[in-house]
């Protein structure tokens, strides 16, 4: 076979907001031949994959199960088959994805109260139960646990834990912490919740883990009118991907992709998550203290609310933050993320997820950084 037409892609270190550096084991299951979506060897597979995400999840929910589609369309799975027209919703905003939850609850037609914080904040459940205090017909809280655009982490547990007393579900965006900081869906009496492969799991993208608990389906049972959508209706996905019985065609699922998510599930569970939440945190506090060494500060102070996986650092003032990322990217082959919305051009985001998080890969960012903001500072000096 010819492979001299092929384009061969640059070689990146991975250090973004995602996706992350994508494990060998995983690119060889990605690369096996295709096999269809129908096929008794792949339906064998899609047990296994809901099992090892059950287990990511820590939950028994029956439906869990990979969403063909990245993060958004696990929100949109969520949204659209809980939340109905005239639904009033709760929506945390502390960061650029609690907005989007309310961007997406807003189009379906529901009538949002929205709780602000700083971002760089976590959510204040405070302020999430005097919301609900205020509007005791809402019917679901939805957060970010971690929010990837600021790099903080809210209190799951305990935001949970006050929506169930008003009477509310949770809708759960947990896209950058799965597999990366410890999640415990059935503990934590969280009833939706959506991620992305392309984070902690270091899968490729296009692929959105879901689990939707029993008072979830159940609410979704009691719709007045079926969801607004054909393809994330999960009456209709539920036909395909449950155990047992005869799958249902919905539509053509992505196999290679679900090839490559199963090995980077089995790659997780080999770890262990216990593990795989200690090597994170372990890798974020020798990159920490390497840029404050730097004379770097981050953007969330309090270490712990602070995303391992997640790194957001405030920058110098009078650096060109954008011409440095440039050179990182084109002469080092070293990818950093920029701050979005508010804080565009005042952080970095500096992403160590999944297999991307790697003591090698924290040393060789510092070195990087070290020259670069050495020469960036001399230069303002100088004028």
């Amino acid at each position: 076979m010819n492979m001299q037409n092929i384009v061969k892609l640059p070689e990146r270190t991975l250090l973004g907001p995602g996706p992350s550096e994508i494990n060998p084991r995983v690119l060889v299951a990605l690369s096996q031949p295709a096999i269809g979506h129908l096929d008794p060897a792949f339906v064998s597979l899609m047990d296994e994959v809901k099992g090892l995400l059950r287990y990511a999840f820590q939950t028994s929910n029956r439906l869990t199960f990979p969403v063909s589609g990245p993060g958004s369309a696990g929100m949109e799975t969520c949204f659209v088959n809980l939340i109905e027209p005239g639904d009033k919703v709760i929506v945390a905003r502390n960061g650029v994805f609690g907005a989007r939850m309310q961007e997406m609850a807003s189009r379906i037609g529901a009538q949002v109260v929205t709780v602000d914080d700083e971002w760089g904040c976590a959510v204040d459940p405070n302020k999430i139960e005097a919301a609900l205090r205020a509007h005791p017909d809402a019917c679901a809280v939805a957060f970010v646990h971690a929010e990837t655009s600021t790099g903080a982490l809210s209190d799951a547990k305990t935001i949970s834990e006050i929506a169930h007393r008003y009477g509310c579900l949770t809708i759960v965006d947990a896209v950058t912490s799965l597999a990366g900081s410890p999640l415990y869906v059935d503990d934590w009496g969280l009833d939706a919740v959506y991620s992305g492969a392309q984070k902690c799991l270091s899968c490729v993208a296009g692929i959105s883990p879901v689990t939707i608990g029993d008072q979830a389906l159940a609410k979704m049972k009691r719709r007045k009118s079926p969801a607004r959508t054909w393809f994330h209706d999960l009456e209709l996905i539920d036909g395909y991907w449950s155990e047992g019985g005869t799958r249902a065609y919905h539509h053509t699922a992505p196999v290679n992709s679900i090839f490559a998510l199963t090995e980077a599930l089995r790659l997780l569970k080999q770890e262990g998550l216990d593990r795989a939440w200690n090597r994170h945190q372990e890798n974020s506090q020798q990159l920490v203290s390497g840029l404050q060494r730097l004379g770097l500060d981050m953007l969330v102070q309090d270490p712990a609310v602070r995303l391992p996986q997640l790194n957001a650092v405030r920058l110098p003032v009078d650096i060109d933050e954008t011409a440095i990322r440039s050179r990182l990217l084109n002469e080092k082959n070293l990818e950093i993320g920029a701050g979005l919305g508010p804080l565009a051009g005042k952080v970095w985001r500096i992403g160590l997820m999944g297999y991307s998080s790697r003591p090698e890969n924290v040393s060789f960012c510092l070195d990087a950084l070290g020259s670069e903001l050495g020469g960036a500072i001399q230069t303002a000096v100088g004028e």
